[in-house]
């Protein structure tokens, strides 16, 4: 499938309506915590065991993104596109087959497996393409299009809860759930592959001089081999890992949180929470990314990392004694947690330049698929092993919530050590790459 390149008159401005209609359906990742207490009840599962699903999808979206970050940069957005709608409802329907069947495996290998090589290839699908089209604003088009994986959870996490209080919370209700987010989610992801367009190149250079590419350019291969490459990977992880063990089990966490106060928190008011995360999560990756821009992406991550430690320990320190200051550090960490996960391509860009910077992304997002590991077993392990102990409340939480003070603060040091990249991994791009690496005319108006 070629990228369809766009004709004269076309707006850059609906590039990320096509990013967003992926990604928020992608983005319904972040709403798995709704169908942790019915499959552990219906299927007799424990909290870690119920995680599984989520972390495998985890784990190969960064796999995927890390392995097909080349082809979707070679094959162009509209193939990742469809490559991700087909394994992600697909990974839906065959979840519905596991949950109809109580066949637990099946989820796994559905919702994990195959639906996780669809969060993989669709996040990284307009990456590129997007920072092509805005070279004077990456982090705020990166942020637009992520912001929709965010921000999934916002309309998948009530309308999940919906749908299992409608069909039942049984595994024949539980199946009916996934077949109808399967189906829907691949008529809503159409919409980007039939939208989406890549920039017309720029005029050769005359006399086939030199490149009109300016700035830095490295290639995937020789970004993965610098130092810069590996410290943004470790921040990647240790801000994932913080974020994604507490949004993975957000829903039974405020529930056992606050249950042994004199206001415990319904199941109704949890799928709120999850759903607040959600938009805390989805504003962080416009917000934050976007400021980025103005302030840089060094000193944003020192904003994600430093003070984010510093809510952890607000929420550890007062345990139970407060809601609203619970949810109010939730929620800046999510807008980190998201804020990370958007300025970052930007940051690549800045450091690596427009050359293979989808490949280098897929490639750093195996980052977030050590994360999806680490973060969700900390939180959940531990959980199991304090409610074991007899352990209730807050504190089957307060020692997670100090480990994830730790591991921000070896983000925090990674961040500082990163430096330019060194002129021997510069890469100059033949004419031919360099017309695809500069994207449109900057003389050209909205259309460019």
């Amino acid at each position: 499938m070629s990228p369809p390149i766009a004709p004269p008159g076309w707006s850059r401005w609906l590039v990320p309506p096509a990013a967003l209609s992926v990604h928020l359906s992608i983005g319904q990742a972040y709403a798995w915590s709704v169908f942790k207490p019915p499959l552990e009840s219906a299927l007799g599962l424990s909290g870690t065991q119920s995680a599984l699903p989520f972390q495998l999808a985890i784990v190969m979206l960064g796999l995927s993104a890390a392995f097909g970050g080349t082809l979707v940069e070679r094959n162009g957005p509209r193939w990742a596109m469809t490559v991700a709608l087909i394994c992600f409802s697909s990974g839906f329907l065959i979840s519905a087959l596991g949950a109809a069947t109580e066949q637990y495996w099946l989820i796994v290998l559905g919702y994990g497996f195959v639906g996780g090589i669809g969060l993989g290839i669709g996040y990284i699908s307009p990456v590129s393409t997007l920072i092509k089209w805005f070279p004077d604003r990456p982090g705020m088009a990166t942020g637009i299009a992520i912001m929709g994986f965010g921000g999934g959870a916002l309309i998948a996490s009530p309308w999940s809860a919906q749908m299992l209080e409608s069909f039942g919370a049984d595994h024949s209700g539980i199946a009916l759930a996934f077949l109808v987010h399967g189906l829907s989610y691949a008529v809503f992801m159409t919409l980007g592959v039939l939208l989406v367009r890549v920039p017309r190149a720029p005029e050769p250079v005359a006399g086939g001089g030199p490149s009109a590419v300016q700035g830095v350019q490295v290639s995937a291969r020789s970004a993965v081999r610098t130092p810069q490459f590996w410290c943004l990977w470790v921040v990647l992880c240790m801000n994932v890992t913080a974020g994604i063990g507490i949004l993975e089990k957000a829903a039974p966490m405020i529930t056992d949180f606050f249950a042994d106060t004199s206001t415990p928190v319904s199941v109704t008011a949890a799928a709120g929470f999850v759903a607040l995360l959600s938009a805390a999560n989805m504003a962080g990756r416009i917000g934050w990314s976007s400021t980025s821009d103005l302030i840089g992406r060094k000193n944003i991550y020192r904003v994600y990392l430093g003070v984010g430690a510093l809510m952890y320990a607000l929420i550890a320190l007062a345990g139970d004694s407060s809601k609203p200051l619970f949810i109010l550090c939730a929620l800046v960490i999510l807008s980190f947690y998201g804020g990370g996960f958007a300025t970052v391509p930007a940051y690549l860009k800045d450091l690596f330049g427009t050359y293979q910077v989808g490949a280098i992304h897929g490639r750093l997002l195996t980052a977030w698929s050590t994360a999806g590991v680490l973060g969700p077993l900390i939180v959940n392990w531990i959980a199991d092993r304090q409610e074991d102990a007899g352990r209730h409340g807050s504190s089957l939480y307060t020692l997670s919530l100090f480990i994830m003070i730790g591991l921000l603060a070896v983000g925090f040091v990674a961040n500082e050590l990163v430096r330019p990249v060194h002129p021997r991994h510069h890469h100059v791009p033949a004419p031919r790459e360099a017309a695809d690496v500069a994207g449109p005319r900057p003389q050209q108006p909205e259309s460019a």
